[in-house]
């Protein structure tokens, strides 16, 4: 497999552009193609049928790209379609879940973990059964806060509302105790600064994102198709609102984007 080959990177809007700009900072040489199925924004309402149906049919686009590798940079399609989509492509491809859940097992000092989500997310179980996986006396409460991916999308990440809806979502906190919360939704990172307020310092903050981008540098470098040095090409698709995404894009990445295209992403 060529080195230089680009990594497909996908979710279902804006919400993966946390783990891109991870991916960016790691691994500054990597091409990457990402999909933003920014038409059917949110998955964590969708059922689990559909949401693999919606990640089969951006994976066949993201495959025509002559991608190395894929990241399922959206944790309700991590849930829910990353076993199918493993049996049916060769190339390497993650989720976002288990980075995350190792971080929050080896950080919490109390044995209790918080994590915030999808309602898809937080229905499928995931999180409390990897996170048993590293450690089964492990605490895990979890916590469904859908308005906060459509709240992301809208761009009202600085807003009053936006920390009314949090503070409201965070009270299950101070009832369960735990001393480190998931952000199990890659649009939350986003939030993390009204997050962090709200919840205050005594609670530590994992950021899947982060920890997807550094196991993906693992990854690549144990297949031998990491790519070390040269120039990185972006290319950014999406299945409706280019000029928005665009906008948003350039507004949190650390580089300026080529402009987004639209994708008809049913017909893959």
């Amino acid at each position: 497999m060529q080195t230089d080959a680009p990594i497909g990177v996908f979710d279902s809007g804006v919400g993966g552009l946390t783990v891109v700009r991870e991916i960016i900072r790691q691994l500054p040489s990597e091409n990457i193609v990402y999909f933003g199925d920014t038409a059917r924004v949110p998955y964590g309402t969708k059922s689990r049928d559909t949401i693999i149906n919606y990640s089969e049919q951006i994976v066949h686009f993201l495959m025509t790209k002559q991608v190395k590798a894929i990241v399922v940079a959206c944790n309700t399609a991590t849930s829910y379609a990353l076993d199918v989509l493993k049996e049916k492509i060769d190339i390497p491809i993650i989720g976002v879940v288990q980075p995350g859940a190792l971080v929050a097992a080896n950080t919490t000092k109390n044995g209790r973990v918080g994590v915030i989500a999808t309602e898809a997310t937080v229905g499928s179980g995931i999180y409390p059964s990897v996170i048993h996986g590293y450690n089964p006396d492990i605490q895990v409460t979890q916590k469904a806060c859908p308005l906060l991916v459509s709240l992301v999308e809208e761009g009202w990440t600085d807003d009053p509302v936006t920390d009314e809806v949090i503070r409201r979502y965070m009270d299950f906190l101070k009832k369960s105790g735990v001393d480190t919360l998931v952000l199990g939704c890659t649009h939350y990172p986003l939030l993390r600064k009204a997050i962090g307020r709200l919840v205050g310092d005594e609670v530590e903050l994992v950021n899947p994102a982060y920890e997807t981008a550094c196991s993906l540098r693992a990854l690549l470098k144990k297949e031998g198709i990491y790519r070390e040095t040269g120039e990185p090409a972006y290319h950014f698709f999406v299945s409706d609102g280019a000029e928005r995404f665009s906008k948003f894009a350039n507004s949190i990445l650390p580089v300026d984007l080529v402009p987004t295209r639209l994708v008809p992403i049913e017909n893959y």
